[in-house]
């Protein structure tokens, strides 16, 4: 039904249909993707033919951009300037086309995402390869077609003496597809062109070895060939991009730097930087001291300075890892053959190639054969006429008109009338023997010309002897040697190779800030000594854990919310004694509201033979296979299920056969066989372990051997170590027995552990006071007892965590260190050296 007689009704989801497709056809066919045959987008294939109408060769003047852009707007490109322009810009980059279309004088950007100079600043004119593009144009080799207001043509595809798109690649996005072609080297190309055209029928793998793979702009290094491979046979593939990096080392300071030479494509210098910096600053990367720039006209050199300690190969393979100094490229073949989108591989596109040159090749000959042919043609009768000159002269000067002398002139040197007019025209000085001779030559060679363009026409396979011998003489004039390097796989190595795999304290804040430091760090003391600064912490933020382990191992983050996280011991920033490390949210992905309460180091998460051992706060326990965290995750995996209020505190890895201690803040205890708790899933919540009081709950869980003691230490500095047989196995859930006696003096229960005498213990206070205390110094007394006073704390300062310390090695030296001390008949010990702490 019609309104108004013009207007029709139509549904919205029809017209939204039918627009869109429209869209897409159009970005798809003249916007986005390249066509087969010249690698060129529109917009590009009209700047380019705007610069050849305005005679921009490269032995001509530059222009300036904004006349190019005007007449590409004006002419052909009815869009926004700024596109005309960057398109412009891009054909002269010299870091994005590994063959430039385009010499620009002016600010035309740089490789460290400058952006360029406005277009009236700007100059530009032809490359001599671009000519090579455009070569034999007017020689109708090409299609042309009305432009969009129908005054003027504009061809449909430049001559391409050159396989452009593979060379200089092409990247655009569509509607629904996008295609991303990789630049290549000229000479491999051709080479590639050339063994085509003599082996048609040759299988694709055959050009692996002619073509190795791309050739970017920017050099760099592509990491594995499988890639290249996929992408060559079937059109599709990734590959692996990496910067050249140089390693040098300083002899009179010992140090060793990092330089940056090349990039990976399409990445600025000034991304590679800001990415440098933001490892270097979430702790991803470690061990740099300094990164400046030092590249000027010779070529691009960053500077990165390392630590004395640092390991380069390590920085480098953290660089590579987690900055833009790696990159993974896509390879997609994807082009317009006759208007029709298509996934080609490398064979399909040289073959496509080959084909549209042997056309233009074709057409360019016939025209040339047309044209000597008509040029043979009037010299022929020019011949016939010099060679009765006389006769000539007489028939025009007896003629009345220039019509009578041309009809007489047919007649009598039986010529054509073309050949007549030619003659008429002809000036007097063609009338002498010199005259005769030049023209004589000249059709002895027009003849020769024409027998030549005949014998290229004769047979397909002399239009691609033809096709070959341009393509030879393309690569001998603008062949260049290969810029990207192709190593054959990715050099794999465990990083904790070049790693020692040493003993290590890891502390963690009240407040979440954890770090890594030698255990050589802190030092053994008397016992009741005042330690040293572990590390400074602000009025509100204490340690909260210490705890040793070996830098190979894993480490498990388990929250209160009874989920877990992995990370690798050396993956734990480093720091200095005092320095407060780094946020645990920093390192892990954590959920609102969740917090660290229990981490385990652990070798070997796939052994078949350990558990692990959950407790909760509210009493609760649960025993897992260790194999079911044996698959790390970034984002965590739940370990045990919690009611409503309750939150993991602990965790012990076990063997399934141990007895179990559990210790609660009121001073209690309850010891019972491992085997009361049958094995369970990740999922599972677990049964009671101890029941406890309202105001109660566990701060400890630890295995009970029988060769082992039970540490109890509360919040005001004082412990004691009580033989494990003190306390009698009991049935799990039962209430316990009195662990400690929790006195005014005493105060609640901070730790529980269970130790031996060659072992040291750790006391960390909430000033920030770490103090390291043999156990051997602490004597074994009855269960129901209110122990010693194992670290002097300062005024309202409370011990907040304990753990065992690795064993330190005889080796290190020995020194005395002077502590306040009010009994001084107690036991003296030696005392470990500290070693500075790291300045950050």
């Amino acid at each position: 039904m019609s309104v108004n007689g013009n207007l029709k009704p139509v549904p919205i989801e029809q017209e939204m249909q039918s627009a869109f497709l429209d869209y897409s056809m159009s970005v798809i066919v003249s916007r986005a993707l390249p066509d087969i045959r010249d690698g060129l987008k529109p917009v590009q294939r009209r700047i380019l033919y705007v610069m050849h109408q305005l005679g921009l060769t490269p032995n001509k003047p530059y222009r300036k951009c904004a006349t190019i852009v005007g007449e590409c707007l004006g002419k052909y490109h009815p869009h926004g300037d700024q596109a005309v322009y960057d398109a412009l810009v891009r054909l002269a980059q010299d870091w994005n086309m590994r063959y430039p279309l385009v010499d620009g004088q002016g600010n035309f950007g740089s490789i460290d995402g400058d952006s360029p100079a406005a277009y009236r600043y700007t100059e530009a004119k032809l490359t001599p390869i671009a000519m090579e593009l455009l070569a034999d144009i007017e020689k109708e080799t090409v299609e042309m077609r009305p432009n969009f207001d129908a005054r003027l043509k504009e061809p449909v595809v430049l001559p391409s003496g050159f396989p452009n798109l593979l060379v200089n690649g092409s990247y655009g996005i569509a509607v629904g597809m996008a295609t991303d072609c990789p630049p290549h080297n000229l000479t491999e190309i051709c080479n590639a062109i050339i063994y085509y055209i003599d082996n048609p029928n040759a299988p694709t793998e055959d050009y692996l070895d002619i073509v190795p793979g791309p050739d970017f702009p920017t050099g760099a290094i592509i990491c594995g060939k499988e890639g290249i491979r996929n992408a060559y046979l079937t059109g599709t593939g990734q590959i692996k991009l990496r910067a050249k990096i140089k390693i040098i080392s300083h002899e009179r300071s010992k140090k060793k730097s990092l330089v940056v030479q090349e990039i990976p494509y399409q990445i600025t210098k000034q991304s590679v930087i800001e990415s440098i910096a933001r490892a270097v600053e979430h702790g991803k990367v470690q061990g740099i001291t300094d990164l400046r720039d030092e590249s000027n006209k010779e070529g691009m050199r960053l500077i990165i300075e390392l630590k004395n300690e640092a390991n380069p190969q390590i920085v480098l393979n953290q660089l590579y890892q987690h900055t833009q100094l790696q990159t993974t490229s896509r390879i997609h073949f994807l082009a317009l053959v006759n208007n029709i989108p298509r996934v080609l591989n490398l064979k399909d596109m040289i073959q496509h190639y080959v084909q549209y040159r042997a056309e233009v090749v074709e057409k360019r000959t016939r025209y040339d054969l047309h044209q000597a042919e008509h040029r043979a043609h009037i010299l022929e009768g020019l011949l016939k006429a010099i060679d009765q000159i006389d006769e000539v002269i007489e028939l025009i000067r007896k003629s009345s008109n220039a019509e009578e002398a041309q009809q007489k002139l047919c007649k009598k040197l039986k010529i054509t009338d073309e050949q007549a007019k030619a003659i008429l025209a002809m000036p007097l000085r063609r009338l002498t023997g010199l005259e005769r001779k030049e023209l004589l030559d000249e059709y002895n060679k027009l003849v020769e010309e024409i027998k030549r363009l005949k014998h290229i026409l004769s047979s397909k396979e002399t239009i691609l002897a033809e096709v070959k011998k341009e393509i030879i003489q393309i690569r001998e004039k603008y062949g260049d040697e290969r810029r990207t390097e192709i190593i054959e796989t990715v050099e794999h190595f465990d990083i904790e190779d070049l790693i020692a795999d040493e003993a290590v304290i890891i502390t963690v804040t009240n407040q979440g800030y954890i770090k890594r430091m030698p255990q050589s760090t802190s030092r053994k003391q008397r016992r009741r000594g005042q330690g040293v600064i572990g590390m400074d912490t602000s009025e509100d933020d204490f340690v909260k854990y210490v705890f040793t382990a070996t830098a190979h191992e894993y480490l498990l983050f388990f929250t209160n919310k009874g989920r877990v996280y992995w990370r690798k011991v050396h993956e734990i920033p480093e720091a200095g004694r005092t320095a407060r490390g780094r946020n645990i949210k920093n390192l892990l992905e954590l959920e609102d509201n969740e917090k660290v309460t229990a981490f385990l180091s652990i070798k070997n998460l796939n052994d078949p033979s350990k558990y692990l051992f959950m407790v909760t706060k509210k009493g609760y326990v649960k025993k897992t296979p260790l194999t079911a965290f044996g698959r790390p995750r970034s984002t965590g995996i739940l370990a045990i299920s919690l009611e409503e209020n309750d939150e993991l505190i602990d965790v012990l890895v076990t063997s399934g056969n141990d007895n179990v201690l559990l210790a609660t803040h009121k001073g209690l205890a309850i010891r019972f066989p491992e085997k009361d708790v049958r094995p369970m899933g990740r999922n599972a919540q677990g049964v009671v372990g101890i029941r406890l009081e309202p105001d109660d709950y566990v701060v400890g869980v630890s295995i009970a051997k029988d060769n082992l003691t039970v540490l109890t230490v509360t919040e005001n500095g004082y412990g004691k170590r009580t033989e494990v047989k003190e306390y009698r196995i009991q049935h799990r859930g039962g209430k316990g027995i009195i662990n400690i006696q929790t006195a005014e003096r005493n105060g609640n229960v901070v730790a529980m552990l269970t130790v031996s005498d060659d072992e040291d213990i750790v006391l960390v206070a909430t000033d920030g006071k770490m103090l390291r205390v043999p156990v051997k110094s602490i004597r074994t007394v009855g269960r129901n007892t209110k122990g010693v006073q194992l670290m002097q704390l300062r005024e309202g300062a409370k011990v907040a965590s304990a753990d065992k310390a690795i064993k330190k090695e005889e080796s290190e030296q020995e020194v005395e260190l002077e502590v306040k001390d009010d009994n001084k008949d107690s036991d003296s010990y030696d005392l470990f050296e500290s070693i500075d702490s790291d300045k950050e």
